[in-house]
């Protein structure tokens, strides 16, 4: 995404190589070609209003010797998430969609009455977007019951394995590739003229440290989203200032919501942890009006808002029929309107297609019975051990694919993005094939608790790739499970 960038500096690199050949106008001619034939915009449309704003707002605020400029410390940009960095029409938020799999079908989770009621609901109402008007918050007290006890590590390893699944209603797109490459250019942008980027979203903040990791270069500490609250796996009861963090302890999600982040909430979130008034936002709905005016009045620098249109029927889930209304509506509000079926060249990329079919209701079919916090207790109580023995030698050839020392890096990059934790041993293996010749083969034994039998095919299906196996023998063994750290 830094085409431009890269290939300007090379050129004013080779132009101060042989500067005494060169005079200095030819340097600025060198540079101003650059620019002409590598825009830094190449998925937008290059008579976007919305794009012509921003370059000439940037160009104003990064200018020293204008009256609009912005000091770097003071350049804040500020990003909803669902529907301004990537899509959330497939066919409802990504979000929503996690915790209905997690209340539906994850077998490690035992819903109640209650949670049942709100995952079914998310999953009913997806597709006609027949929500209860309280559904926000609906989801974000049940999300918050339907992940507690889970660790941090444990918790993102349950979003990973969401975002890797293709994205229903597309094909040639997962979930965790489902950004907007235009906002992907925006944000790329503005880091390159001196913005700190920070992303606000209603959604959990660990989902979207989770999701943008990878796709956009901003840190965990610049992300704000909803917020339960955590404790330490022996904390129990106590308060936090009593209670004393010890080596045995980790880091667990609570059943304790601290924060929906929408609306004025994301206004109170951005002054508590960022500090500074932003100086541009950028959002999609009416859960970011009272960011976009906490940024556009009452501020001492020139400041601007973005405000995208959902109105591309033929790439996306959009709803045309809307764009006039939502662009008076925002441009009466002061807003800049962005217009995703007129400014953008591509949304998703080139080879994603919009497929119109749904396997939403299927996926999620489910006869699950509510259980009280007693049964949950005794059908968790039994554990289940996972044995996978993994050969190392291609399948085509019958020799090593790696050295040991790499099958074991390999394995090990492997398995710590899908479990929280593992165990690996080496052994030996030996075979005789059709014709008589006997094989040796290095082999790794991986211990796995406390997981799914789908989280263990995921971790499978890449190790069978990565070593070119043509399968990978998986034991299933009851067990119970001691953390014993003495008397």
């Amino acid at each position: 995404m830094r085409t431009r960038w890269t290939s300007l500096l090379a050129a004013l690199l080779t132009a101060v190589m042989v500067w005494t050949a060169v005079a200095p106008f030819a340097l600025a001619e060198e540079a101003a070609a650059a620019d002409e034939y590598e825009p830094a915009f190449t998925q937008w449309n290059e008579d976007a209003p919305a794009l012509k704003t921003l370059i000439e707002y940037v160009d104003a605020v990064t200018d020293e010797s204008s009256p609009d400029y912005i000091p770097e410390p003071d350049r804040i940009a500020v990003f909803d998430m669902d529907g301004t960095l990537m899509g959330e029409l497939y066919p409802t938020y990504l979000e929503y969609y996690m915790l209905a799999w997690r209340i539906l079908k994850d077998p490690n989770c035992h819903p109640d009455a209650e949670m049942l009621a709100v995952g079914r609901a998310l999953r009913d109402g997806a597709l006609d977007k027949s929500y209860s008007s309280d559904m926000p918050m609906q989801h974000a007290i049940q999300a918050a019951r339907a992940y507690a006890g889970m660790t941090l590590g444990e918790f993102s390893d349950f979003v990973t394995q969401i975002l890797v699944r293709e994205a229903d209603g597309f094909e040639n797109m997962t979930y965790a590739t489902c950004f907007y490459l235009p906002m992907v250019e925006v944000v790329e942008y503005l880091q390159d003229n001196g913005f700190t980027c920070y992303v606000c979203s209603g959604s959990d903040r660990f989902i979207c440290r989770v999701f943008i990791e990878g796709m956009l270069d901003i840190p965990y500490e610049n992300i704000i989203g909803m917020d339960v609250e955590l404790a330490a796996t022996n904390q129990g009861d106590e308060d936090g200032l009593n209670y004393v963090f010890s080596a045995t302890d980790d880091l667990v999600r609570t059943d304790h919501l601290l924060i929906k982040n929408l609306k004025t909430n994301k206004v109170l979130q951005i002054a508590q942890e960022i500090g500074h008034q932003p100086v541009l936002s950028f959002g999609n709905s009416s859960g970011d009006v009272s960011m976009h005016n906490y940024t556009i009045h009452k501020n001492a620098y020139r400041s601007a808002a973005f405000m995208l249109i959902a109105d591309d029927g033929e790439r996306d889930y959009g709803d045309p029929s809307k764009a006039d209304s939502l662009r008076k509506r925002w441009e009466d509000s002061g807003y800049n309107v962005i217009s995703m079926a007129n400014d953008w060249k591509t949304i998703y990329g080139e080879d994603v297609v919009k497929t119109g079919e749904f396997h939403w209701m299927e996926e999620l079919a489910e006869d699950r019975v509510p259980v009280d916090a007693a049964q949950a207790e005794q059908e968790t109580a039994e554990d289940v051990q996972y044995v996978m023995y993994l050969g190392t030698n291609d399948k085509d050839t019958n020799k090593p694919v790696f050295t040991q020392e790499e099958a074991r890096e390999q394995a090990r990059d492997i398995l710590i993005r899908h479990f929280g934790g593992y165990t690996m041993q080496e052994a030996n293996g030996g075979w005789v094939d059709e014709s008589g010749v006997n094989y040796q083969e290095y082999t790794l034994v991986i211990y796995l608790s406390d997981t799914t039998e789908e989280q263990v095919h995921a971790a499978a299906d890449e190790l069978l790739k990565v070593f070119n196996q043509s399968s990978v023998l998986i034991q299933k063994n009851p067990t119970s499970t001691e953390f014993y750290a003495g008397k």
